[in-house]
């Protein structure tokens, strides 16, 4: 069985012992209690959940009549139109047909006619997406607005400018090809030595052709690269020249 233990035995545990009382502090109190509590007491409204305490109790002789809720006309109202219903007043008679028509009274339907303003006509539109998009037509840039302009058809300044610095540079070339020729140092290709030149210059160019044609395809040596390159070189200034005489009908070669 197990051992019950016992408190260590001691004589001091026989004198009895003062019971020391521990004195809790204080409960937290806000200072901002009474205030809250007035703020709450202020917004509570009375009565609002449960409705009022007495209620008046529908008088049995006050049931809901026929028509009673549909609106009624005003007093003044009702009294213009019995009085518009009941007017005695007679119209004047028809005038008859030997007496003249007063003139200078303006009728109501002139007055209309003179007030009435011209309607405005619809701006015309462009419709530009199958989706219905459109946009005004003068913004569209499909009116050509431009042959109003005032200076519609004459040559814009640039233009001018640049032909001005044209035809300077012509006169110059010109005056210095003059001055050239009559110090001997130029001569006039005629036209059938241009040919001639060009001509020469075709032949050559079809036998260096016929020369390229003719090389083998594998380029395996220096030698045949080199070759190579060379009629490439030859044939290329030959084109060049070509064009260049093709290009200018006037041209000037020195006399010696």
């Amino acid at each position: 069985m197990s051992e019950v233990v016992h408190p260590q035995e001691s004589v001091y545990n026989l004198i009895p012992k003062e019971k020391v009382e521990i004195q809790k502090p204080p409960r937290y109190v806000s200072k901002f209690r009474p205030m809250v509590a007035l703020e709450k007491e202020l917004a509570k409204d009375a009565m609002r959940t449960m409705g009022p305490a007495k209620v008046e109790v529908p008088s049995p002789d006050k049931y809901l009549k026929k028509h009673s809720k549909e609106a009624k006309l005003s007093e003044k109202t009702q009294s213009f139109k019995e009085a518009h219903h009941t007017c005695d007043a007679k119209k004047p008679p028809v005038p008859l047909r030997t007496e003249m028509p007063l003139m200078g009274i303006h009728t109501k339907r002139d007055f209309i006619k003179t007030a009435t303003v011209v309607p405005m006509k619809p701006q015309p539109t462009c419709v530009d997406t199958n989706k219905g998009h459109k946009q005004q037509l003068i913004n569209s840039g499909l009116v050509p607005k431009y042959i109003k302009k005032k200076n519609y058809g004459e040559v814009p300044e640039y233009l001018q400018q640049r032909n001005e610095e044209e035809q300077k540079a012509q006169e110059a070339y010109d005056n210095y090809v003059k001055d050239q020729k009559e110090k001997g140092a130029m001569k006039h290709l005629s036209d059938e030595e241009r040919q001639a030149i060009l001509k020469g210059l075709k032949k050559n160019w079809d036998e260096l052709h016929h020369e390229y044609q003719s090389l083998s395809l594998v380029t395996d040596t220096l030698s045949k690269k080199a070759h190579k390159e060379c009629l490439e070189v030859a044939m290329k200034q030959l084109e060049n020249d070509i064009n260049l005489i093709e290009r200018f009908k006037t041209i000037y070669i020195p006399s010696n």
